[in-house]
């Protein structure tokens, strides 16, 4: 289920970014909000916390120069995480459930505040029936299943 959970993540994380304007990663919103390369690097921060159950020390990524380079480390601590859940590696005081309600789900929060900047750009991304994505918890990769239940209004009507 965690597995599923990052690929989920993957997916979403996906969504919000696939055909994003250029400056994306730099748009602002407004006074002390993130701007989404930002994000992106708080995200790897947080699931590179959560990997420390699994091998000890910290983690505290330093910010990259664009928002393609925070995607790809993004994914590859995706992978990471997905393959230490897949080998049954033990979490150090920690239970699975606590990797979800805390790292797992903070994480989600912030690809939802991806979504939500990119309608705040002026480019907002087609809502889905997420229940019929195509989410494979073997692949956490930036290579992400196009929708297949885009909703049949879109735009949709404000």
């Amino acid at each position: 289920m965690l597995r599923h959970f990052l690929a989920a993540l993957a997916y979403r994380t996906q969504k919000a970014l696939r055909g994003a304007p250029d400056d994306f990663g730099e748009f602002l919103a407004g006074n002390q909000i993130r701007t989404p390369k930002d994000l992106l690097c708080h995200m790897t921060s947080v699931l590179g916390y959560a990997r420390t159950f699994f091998r000890g020390g910290q983690y505290h990524p330093e910010p990259l120069s664009t928002i393609s380079q925070e995607a790809e480390r993004f994914h590859r601590m995706l992978g990471d995480l997905s393959a230490h859940l897949a080998s049954d590696d033990p979490l150090d005081g920690i239970q699975p459930q606590q990797l979800l309600q805390g790292p797992f789900a903070d994480a989600m929060t912030h690809a939802g505040q991806l979504a939500m900047l990119r309608r705040l750009c002026g480019s907002p991304i087609p809502p889905e029936n997420f229940l019929l994505a195509d989410i494979d918890p073997a692949n956490v990769s930036s290579r992400q299943a196009e929708p297949n239940a885009p909703d049949a209004e879109w735009p949709e009507g404000l």
